[in-house]
């Protein structure tokens, strides 16, 4: 920059401050304030920011107008960003002994009109610069400066895959589970198999052969140290897994097994005989209840997470839900149009039902069970085979069969779809969560077991403060 141009600017404006000063040689012995200085035909003061409690007793610091105060700064500013000068200080024509002259007197003005405002850096977190034109306020400019939360990112291969031969490509059966201990239960032909998933092991717990019958389905109970078998016969068999003995083989339904469901000690079961039993295996086989309200063949069974409520889907495109106190549904869904083998209740929200339709139907539908309302439904474009919850977060994964083949991954309640998954050749028949709940296997009609990882362990702290969410409330 031009020293010479710099100078002479330097002296225009002390020379405009000159007046000012006068000014206060002649306000020494009288009552001054800033009314008395006029830039126009009125004078409205700005009195945002002051504090009245304290400048009432404050004395007047300078008679210059506060217009005139600024003129230097803005100059100086407009040096440094225009020119690129490197001045920091504003010349002042004032001295701190004139301004503790003015002080020491007994002229007092009743309010002060200027107001000061503290100067904060402009990299502070707080505050914006005082010369930025931007209309945003200053916690809309942190939360741009704030870093972005980065996506989650799902791996679209699977960590593991395991051969399973005989394993059936059957939409009503159900032959893998996962328990609460890391075993991994799966019905291959006539014989059940457990693969530990710390050790890799796998151990054959039954074979049906020898009585001339197949696995249906497999259920762990809750502690992961009973499983029971469905067999193609009708029979319901309780097994130790840890001493790979059998407890018990329970009677009564005429047709093959195809859904279990453990809630504590009692276990449900569902049939293509169209009927639902309800035993606890720690009393006499007499002592059951019989459930009837299908009119085809049970396929899906799930407890709701209190124990309370009982959901169960048939071949008849029915979804009905049940309690502990009645032998009829207190629920009855008949909005899918075709089978409902897809069923499971959601852990973050009491009541929630989420349910998935065959191949005629395709659609993942949300119930509110709590007043038998439907809350959603998406298109999923191919056969809803299998549906979870994630434990931690609001999500849930669907796998599908005839045409993709696929295994999507939603969040709810947007229901966006967050990854999907492809790999099998067949329809995805089978879903298992780890107890974790961060992996989930799947099998399939192409014979093989693959592992995930689809779920974050991370659990999702934002939660519906509305009066208006009707599972947020206490009933």
């Amino acid at each position: 920059m031009d020293q010479e141009y710099e100078r002479r600017l330097l002296r225009q404006i002390n020379h405009q401050n000159l007046p000012a000063e006068a000014h206060l040689t002649k306000c020494v012995g009288a009552t001054c304030s800033p009314v008395s200085v006029k830039s126009g035909d009125r004078f409205i003061p700005t009195r945002a920011g002051s504090n009245w409690s304290i400048n009432f007793h404050y004395a007047n610091e300078n008679c210059r107008s506060p217009n005139q105060n600024h003129k230097a700064k803005d100059a100086i500013f407009s040096i440094n960003e225009l020119l690129g000068a490197g001045i920091e200080t504003v010349p002042d024509p004032h001295t701190d002994d004139r301004r503790h002259a003015v002080l020491s007197q007994d002229s007092h003005s009743l309010f002060r009109y200027t107001v000061h405002t503290k100067r904060v850096p402009f990299d502070s977190d707080n505050e914006v610069s005082p010369y930025s034109l931007s209309p945003l306020s200053n916690k809309s400019h942190k939360l741009l400066r704030s870093p972005r939360k980065p996506a989650r990112k799902i791996s679209k291969i699977p960590f593991k895959v395991l051969d399973a031969p005989e394993l059936q490509d059957d939409f009503y059966l159900n032959l893998v589970d996962w328990s609460a201990g890391n075993l991994l239960s799966v019905g291959l032909g006539a014989c059940v198999y457990l693969w530990s998933a710390c050790t890799s092991q796998v151990t054959r717990l039954c074979d049906l052969s020898v009585d001339g019958d197949s696995v249906t389905s497999v259920c762990w109970n809750e502690r992961g140290s009973l499983v029971a078998v469905g067999t193609h016969k009708g029979y319901v068999q309780i097994w130790d897994a840890a001493g790979g003995r059998k407890l018990t083989s329970l009677e009564g339904h005429s047709a093959r097994v195809g859904a279990l469901a453990w809630n504590g000690e009692q276990l449900s079961s569902g049939s293509r005989d169209r009927v639902i039993l309800q035993r606890d295996v720690r009393t006499p086989p007499a002592a059951e209840r019989r459930l009837q309200g299908h009119r085809q063949e049970v396929c899906g069974l799930k407890w709701s997470p209190d124990h309370q409520h009982l959901a169960s889907g048939g071949n008849d495109n029915k979804l009905l839900v049940w309690n502990s106190s009645s032998l009829l549904p207190m629920q009855q869904y008949s909005d899918h149009l075709a089978a409902v083998k897809a069923i499971a209740w959601s852990p973050h929200q009491h009541g929630l039902l989420a349910s998935g339709g065959g191949t005629a139907d395709r659609c993942l539908r949300f119930w509110n069970t709590l007043t038998g309302q439907a809350l959603q439904s998406t298109d999923t474009g191919s056969q809803v085979c299998n549906l979870a919850w994630s434990k931690h977060a609001n999500e849930l994964v669907s796998t599908h069969g005839y045409s993709q083949n696929q295994i999507l991954v939603w969040k709810y309640p947007s229901l966006t779809q967050v990854a999907k998954l492809t790999g099998h050749s067949y329809r995805v028949l089978y879903l298992a969560v780890s107890p974790d709940g961060e992996a989930i296997v799947t099998g399939a009609g192409d014979e093989t077991l693959r592992f995930w990882n689809v779920f974050s362990k991370t659990r999702c702290t934002k939660e519906s403060k509305s009066v208006l969410n009707l599972f947020t409330r206490i009933r």
